[in-house]
């Protein structure tokens, strides 16, 4: 096994942090996860929810700082379609061709000492 620099499993661990927190965030708005880092191939979705009547896959996106932008900058169309792909596969693999289904984004900036800064975009994107 290698061993990893100590920035990439920080990174590692404040997605991790990041996702946690976006689950905790949606459960507490009384959603359902059904999974969590779901792939594909190459493509992968952060987490599967459900609110009434739809399969939701969201995107987590996490920055310590906005100096470079906003989290949810960083859904490009290119990840948008992993996402897509990703989204199709879990659809297909449960049967559930029938279900409506969209896609969100959860931005999260976590600044030292303070709570995080939740912003949580319904239906994003396509």
């Amino acid at each position: 096994m290698k061993n990893r620099p100590d920035s990439e499993k920080s990174t590692r661990h404040r997605g991790n942090e990041a996702e946690e927190t976006a689950a905790a965030y949606l459960e507490a708005k009384g959603w359902l996860i059904l999974d969590r880092n779901y792939s594909f191939q190459k493509a992968e979705v952060d987490i599967v929810a459900t609110d009434r009547n739809y399969i939701i896959f969201v995107e987590v996106k996490m920055r310590s700082s906005v100096r470079y932008g906003q989290p949810e900058q960083a859904v490009t169309p290119a990840k948008e379609k992993q996402i897509r792909k990703a989204a199709e596969a879990w659809i297909y693999e449960r049967k559930m061709e029938t279900a409506v289904s969209r896609f969100d984004v959860i931005s999260i900036v976590m600044h030292q000492n303070e709570a995080p800064r939740i912003t949580h975009f319904e239906d994003a994107f396509r």
